[in-house]
């Protein structure tokens, strides 16, 4: 079975489309009064710049979705409380209602499944009516159990935020966390806290909206990495089954699904923008060169060269150890080009240039090394 680059490319393409159409909507609504920040909260958890942000009056001036075509993300802004005891009521009426509309739709993608409640951390404390609502609405939603996450915004100062956080925490509420955060610098005054409260929403949500947070989330590289780490795991174990019944050469062709709904996974993680051209680029300078066959004999041959005793049998046969190191060479390599895309370091452009190409061969070589001697070291471990 032979497939060329371009197929490869197109069949990848392909994939993350409908990975990323797949994901379930993460659906948060946020609460707190005007001048809060959070606007700037959002923009600064999320990419694409959801919320605008503005100065001298409420941004929000009514309940509504905040949401765009293609981004499984949605976002319920609250009016701000100072409106008034009325329209405090008001907020938590209409926000108890949709949430049982929603739950009652049975479909994750409706329902709302985190609440921010965000308190401004230099008013020094909680308004009272703060606390009165912030009670009063965790014991009505323990019926719906949203989880409720607290967020201490514009902690300019650790002193005050940490005190803040304990007086909150004492008043045994509903709710899973109190995070202080500084969404964004000021001065000499570092941005703190993002990645906080994404862990804690991590821990917090279904399994199911692990990779749609982190498709929107820019707060923590390192989360990305991490749950690209776990897709590539996940391969991996299916190519190690693929090969352990051993695969000919000839049909190592076999695996390319496979590594292909890995790499749609891992894209969909990143959340960045992939064109065929960059995953032309990087299936060239990796399983093989310009039009040549994919992961066909020639193509196997070559690479296996470069890992001696790499799970070579007899019959012309690759076994299920090396289907798997092939899988997470591969895997951990585009994880690497998915940081350097991610963080502005190389261009369509670049992958398209002999120095690209030969950048990121040599990141798959280094994988290939250091995914045998982890082999090596297991087999050493377990004789």
């Amino acid at each position: 079975m032979e497939i060329s680059t371009n197929q490869i490319a197109d069949e990848a393409i392909k994939a993350i489309r409908d990975k990323i159409k797949n994901l379930t909507r993460l659906n948060i609504a946020i609460v707190g009064k005007s001048g809060v920040g959070k606007s700037t909260l959002i923009n600064s958890m999320f990419r694409d710049d959801l919320a605008k942000t503005g100065k001298g009056m409420p941004v929000t001036q009514e309940f509504r979705e905040i949401t765009k075509e293609d981004y499984p993300l949605s976002i319920f802004d609250t009016p701000g409380f100072e409106l008034g005891k009325n329209q405090q009521d008001n907020v938590k009426k209409e926000l108890l209602a949709l949430i049982q509309k929603r739950n009652a739709t049975r479909d994750i993608n409706q329902y709302i499944h985190c609440i921010w409640y965000c308190v401004n951390t230099t008013s020094d404390r909680i308004e009272p009516e703060e606390e009165k609502w912030l009670r009063e609405f965790t014991e009505e939603n323990e019926i719906n159990q949203v989880p409720v996450i607290v967020i201490l915004t514009k902690s300019y100062f650790a002193d005050d935020a940490e005190e803040m956080k304990k007086y909150i925490e004492g008043l045994n509420l509903n709710i899973i966390s109190v995070v202080p955060v500084l969404a964004k610098s000021k001065g000499n005054i570092e941005a703190f806290g993002l990645d906080t409260l994404l862990a804690v929403m991590e821990e917090a949500l279904p399994r199911e909206l692990r990779d749609s947070l982190n498709n929107v989330q820019i707060a923590s590289l390192e989360a990305k990495k991490k749950a690209a780490q776990a897709a590539v795991a996940a391969a991996v174990t299916v190519a190690f089954a693929e090969g352990f019944s051993p695969i000919p050469f000839s049909d190592a062709s076999l695996l390319v699904p496979t590594q292909v709904a890995m790499i749609a996974s891992i894209t969909a993680i990143f959340g960045v923008d992939i064109s065929k051209s960059i995953i032309t680029g990087f299936v060239s300078s990796t399983l093989g060169a310009g039009g040549a066959t994919i992961l066909g004999k020639t193509a196997v041959s070559n690479i296996l060269k470069l890992i001696p005793g790499a799970g070579i049998v007899l019959g012309g046969t690759i076994s299920g150890t090396t289907a798997g190191l092939l899988t997470t060479a591969l895997g951990e390599s585009y994880i690497q080009l998915m940081i350097k895309v991610y963080n502005g370091e190389i261009s369509k452009s670049q992958l398209e240039t002999s120095r690209g190409q030969e950048e990121l061969k040599a990141i798959f070589k280094s994988e290939l090394k250091k995914e045998r001697k982890n082999i090596s070291k297991r087999e050493k471990i377990n004789v």
